[in-house]
């Protein structure tokens, strides 16, 4: 019966308006007039007639029905006032043929305000109409350069490939990360049934969710995200409402690191620690299994024989302390986590991903598997359950663009990097900076190897600009004929090759010195007592990356070197100001250094770089892949989108 609807309703618009006013909150409807001028609305985009999620309509334009309502529609008027006579009527209207006639609503920042329907809107809520047909008239946003409206012009540039209003986030780069996570360009508009697939397991997901006590819009997009990272979007399609909840405890930690404003933690050093007198006295006997998972073989990648050379390191340091084993070419995800179980199934307790491109798979296997630990190598990636390690390159970069800077004379450089991704676009400025402190008026020109040909091909564009000397690969290539493709060599108009100064990577060092801290407690002390995702980014200081100057270099180049390493060693920053970019844009001034965010996170080049920071679509397929999992912005499918929307 309508009436008992009604006495039902207003008990819940009571209840509502009482917990709104222990909160200190206003009780009732939010007006658009309060803080929208009238003007503003006489110019609002008209987008039809459209159907809308009913949970994001929250409020009215204007005072006159306001106080019939609390803040969740609910009436509030008494059961025998006009207001409930009518409100009967639309339910019994409802229940009998449904509610057809559309409402008319402002949006504003996702967020709707009815003009006309309100009684319509508050029958629908009470019987969980999951949607409301409404024509919408947007008002935009004054665009101010707040955070707020940076995250709507993401949605709007999200909202015209998916047409959904749901999910919402709380960083503006989630909305394209989910358009790729489902395997859709940037611009790729969606078909009607994905749509309606999505907001099926999109409800689905907030179901389980819900039982974890978060029910906050952007609380549950950012955990969907989270979702579909580790385990992606065909599992949680497929799984069961009562397998969804128990993954959705697995991930209790990553969805809390979601909600966390400053998410990574960076370790610079590795932290000494003696063994505590219990460990002394009942040393652990049992040998410590660790796998190393690598995308490649030693023989077809020098990066994946330098860590193999540094598993083959640990053995020799621990001897039958330690047990290792590699797994080779886990090409794609798959595969890797075909390897990765495989490993654990081998006794493995500790596992090390050894390429970037390996971070979704650690990331499931960490989830899967709380008792072991996974380490990936990477940088700046926000995970709670795994810890990624990387070396702060850089450094040695600066060392060998003053080499390359004090032999170039009148004459350019070259430097060619492989993929744009966390690390690496610090690397080009640092060497830029080197060569810049020595030799002011030589330019470096930037060539990369994962766009138009490969390293070779690099090369040769250099070339026949006349530049001799050139900064290549950071990975040591172990074929005498391939000797060009690694450090800073000189080739000449014969096209042969002498190597001056090379960059080390000493894996086996850091993977030593973790090893060890797992030993004697401080790598777990390290996770207790942080509630932010853990990454190790050493460099010189502990050891782990180096500088081999080769006998042709001029003696006095070799203590130039030998000076800077000691500068670097004692806290010297390469990236002192002042900085100016190629545009001239002053990134910070004199006696000032780059923070270390900056520093992994660097999206722009110095000034004395010729040459870009290549496009997703320029890059190769391996590039792209590796782009996808930790590119730096302009690199990635997100940038691309958001750049390609901001020229429409």
């Amino acid at each position: 019966m309508p009436e008992q609807y009604y006495k039902e309703a207003l008990k819940l618009g009571q209840k509502e308006v009482r917990a709104c006013v222990s909160r200190g909150e206003h009780p009732y409807l939010p007006l658009l007039d309060d803080f929208i001028p009238s003007e503003k609305l006489n110019s609002g985009i008209d987008l039809g007639t459209k159907w809308i999620p009913s949970e994001l309509i929250v409020g009215t334009r204007t005072a006159a029905r306001s106080n019939a309502f609390a803040r969740n529609f609910m009436p509030i008027l008494g059961e025998l006032s006009e207001f409930a006579t009518k409100w009967n009527a639309l339910c019994n209207a409802h229940v009998e043929e449904g509610i057809r006639d559309p409402i008319t609503c402002y949006e504003y920042m996702n967020r709707f305000y009815v003009e006309e329907g309100n009684k319509r809107v508050s029958v629908l809520k009470f019987f969980g109409a999951p949607t409301v047909y409404a024509r919408v008239i947007r008002i935009m946003p004054e665009q101010n350069g707040s955070k707020e409206v940076e995250l709507y012009n993401a949605f709007l540039d999200f909202q015209k490939c998916s047409r959904m209003h749901l999910p919402e986030f709380s960083k503006p780069q989630s909305y394209a990360k989910l358009q790729r996570l489902l395997g859709k360009e940037p611009d790729e508009v969606w078909t009607e049934d994905e749509k309606k697939d999505f907001m099926a397991t999109y409800h689905y997901f907030r179901e389980a969710y819900a039982t974890q006590g978060k029910k906050e819009d952007r609380s549950v997009g950012d955990a969907l995200l989270v979702y579909i990272e580790v385990y992606g979007y065909n599992d949680l399609r497929n799984k069961s409402a009562a397998e969804i909840k128990k993954a959705v405890i697995k991930l209790k930690e990553e969805f809390s690191l979601t909600q966390e404003e400053q998410r990574i933690e960076i370790k610079l050093d590795p932290q000494d620690k003696q063994p505590g007198l219990l460990a002394k006295v009942l040393p652990n006997t049992k040998p410590i299994k660790a796998a190393f998972i690598h995308d490649k073989t030693p023989e077809t990648s020098g990066w994946t024989f330098g860590h193999e050379c540094g598993r083959l390191h640990i053995e020799r340091v621990f001897g039958n302390e330690i047990e290792t084993a590699a797994y080779y070419n886990a090409l794609d995800d798959k595969s890797a986590d075909e390897e990765i179980e495989q490993a654990i199934a081998d006794g493995a307790t500790v596992i090390f991903t050894t390429s970037p491109r390996l971070l979704q798979p650690s990331l499931k296997a960490a989830v899967e598997h709380p008792k072991i630990t996974v380490l990936n190598c990477s940088l700046n990636t926000s995970h709670r359950y795994i810890r990624t390690y990387y070396a702060r390159m850089y450094e040695i970069k600066f060392i060998i663009g003053a080499i390359a800077g004090s032999l170039a004379q009148s004459n350019n450089v070259g430097y060619i990097c492989d993929y744009p991704i966390f690390g690496q676009v610090a690397g080009i400025n640092a060497f830029a900076l080197g060569v810049q402190m020595v030799n002011p008026l030589t330019k470096v020109r930037l060539e990369w190897s994962s766009v138009s040909g490969g390293i070779e091909a690099a090369t040769e564009r250099l070339r026949e600009h006349g530049i001799k000397l050139i900064s290549t690969q950071d990975t040591k290539k172990f074929r005498e004929r391939e000797r060009s493709s690694f450090g800073l060599s000189i080739i000449d108009e014969n096209g042969r090759t002498t190597p001056l100064a090379r960059p080390m990577w000493l894996w086996g060092s850091y993977y030593e010195a973790i090893i060890r801290s797992i030993r004697d407690g401080t790598f777990k002390s390290e996770y207790e007592e942080s509630n932010r995702a853990l990454n190790y980014y050493w460099g010189l200081s502990a050891g782990v990356i180096d500088l081999q100057c080769y006998d042709v270099l001029p003696e006095s180049v070799k203590r130039l070197a030998s000076l800077l390493k000691d500068s670097i060693c004692s806290g010297v920053e390469p990236f002192m100001g002042p900085l100016f970019s190629q545009e001239g844009k002053q990134i910070i001034g004199e006696e000032q250094s780059l923070t270390l965010e900056q520093i992994i996170n660097m999206d722009w080049l110095v000034e004395n770089v010729i040459g870009a920071i290549p496009s997703y679509e320029e890059l190769d397929d391996t590039g792209k892949a590796t782009a996808d999992v930790v590119g730096v912005e302009p690199s990635t499918k997100e940038k691309q989108a958001e750049s390609q929307t901001r020229k429409e």
